[in-house]
This record gives C-alpha cells, structure tokens and sequence, in this order.
C-alpha cells in the first residue's frame, strides 16, 4: 500500500483585510481590546479568515517528499531546491494545492495528526474557494484505517480519553524529537508577513519526519492488527 503523511500551515488573513460582514461576525462578542486581539490570533483556524501557505507531503516508507508554499508578494523568490530528501516549491495557494491535488492521488492512504479535525477539512474548503476539485477521498469513514489514518483519533482511542494531546505532547512523551522547538504554530501568521516562508516551510518539513516517527511506534506498539 502507498501512503503519504499529510501537513499544512496557515496563516490568517487579519481583521482589516476581512469583508465587513466577515469582520463584524467574527468580532462578535468581542468588546476589549484585549478580546478583539484574541479573535485575530485565531483567524488562521478558519478557512473562510486564513490560506493555506504551507502544504507539506512526507512516503514514510521512502522518507522523500515535497513541501509546496506561499511567499508573501515582493518577498526574494525561492527557486526550487532539495534538502534532506525533501523537495521545496514554490506558488500561489492556488498553485500550491493544485500541486497537492496532483501529488496526493498517486497514495492509496493519508496519515496525519488531526487531519479529520484541521487539515483536510480546509484543504477542501480552500480548494472549493479556487474551483478546484479533489483528486482524493480525504474525509472517509472515522473508523477505517483504509483511506486515511489520524493519529490524533487513533491515539486518543476515538475521543475515549479525557484529554486530546499535541504532537508536541505525544512527541516528547514517547521519546521522539519533537519538532516544536523552533517555530510554534502560533507564529506562522506573523512569520509569514514578516517574509520567513522558507522558515516555515521547514518547520512543516520537521512535523512530517514526526508524524511519520509518530506513526511507526504507534504501528510497532500500539496497533494490534
């Protein structure tokens, strides 16, 4: 079976730069200073106040794959390089899940951690925003290793523990390095204005080696079948 670990980063798009219907609603509620701050450090949760800048593809069995990625317009460009068996583009969002879409439908599995619950949902979303149709089932049945494997699902046993973990967290507790120790996803928006794209880029890189390393004590310890 041929399988792909999945990641993307996002960045929000900041409430200025919102329709005024878009900005009123997330505002909400929001009445400080203080909140409406709040409300804008979460805009790159959402596909509908952030873009994808970031889409990073891992074959765990190979240990190659790709990282596809934005840079902010008048940024110095990146031509396309490799480093550590990892192929590094650049494009427009537009261009970057085109590339996404044309790559991911070569694998017959996806892993990620959190795919269900982050990443495909806004893959998805941010490629109807484009007109572009999906090459891939990236939202199959929960409970069917088939198609795509969410390590988040599987290692909190489908939401029967209290606590869901971070990679970060499920990293350092078995002993794998985790990739947390330079970038934090809270910092790709404002790294990503600042023009640090390739940083970022690599950042993804390092959560797919995880991921991956994630996914083989999980396969080796943990899976019974």
């Amino acid at each position: 079976m041929s399988r792909v670990v999945l990641d993307i980063e996002t960045a929000g798009k900041g409430l200025d730069s919102l329709e005024q219907a878009v900005k009123d609603y997330m505002l909400r509620g929001a009445e400080t200073e203080e909140e409406v701050r709040q409300v804008e450090e979460t805009l790159a949760f959402y596909p509908h106040t952030a873009e994808i800048i970031v889409i990073g593809l891992l074959n765990p069995d190979t240990d190659k794959g790709a990282v596809y990625f934005q840079q902010v317009p008048g940024a110095e460009p990146h031509l396309p390089f490799e480093e550590d068996g990892m192929k590094f583009e650049v494009g427009t969002e537009e261009g970057i899940l085109r590339k996404f879409w044309d790559t991911v439908k070569n694998y017959s599995q996806v892993v990620t951690f959190n795919g269900r619950g982050f990443d495909c949902p806004f893959l998805l979303v941010r490629s109807a925003v484009h007109r572009i149709k999906p090459t891939k089932e990236l939202m199959p049945n929960r409970y069917s290793s088939d198609e795509h494997i969410d390590l988040m699902d599987r290692l909190n046993f489908f939401g029967s523990v209290r606590r869901r973990f971070s990679l970060d967290m499920w990293c350092r507790a078995l002993g794998i390095e985790s990739p947390k120790g330079g970038v934090k996803g809270y910092e790709v928006t404002d790294l990503f204005k600042a023009g640090k794209s390739l940083d970022i880029a690599r950042y993804c890189g390092g959560d797919l080696r995880a991921t991956k390393e994630l996914l083989e004590c999980w396969e080796s310890y943990m899976k019974l079948a």
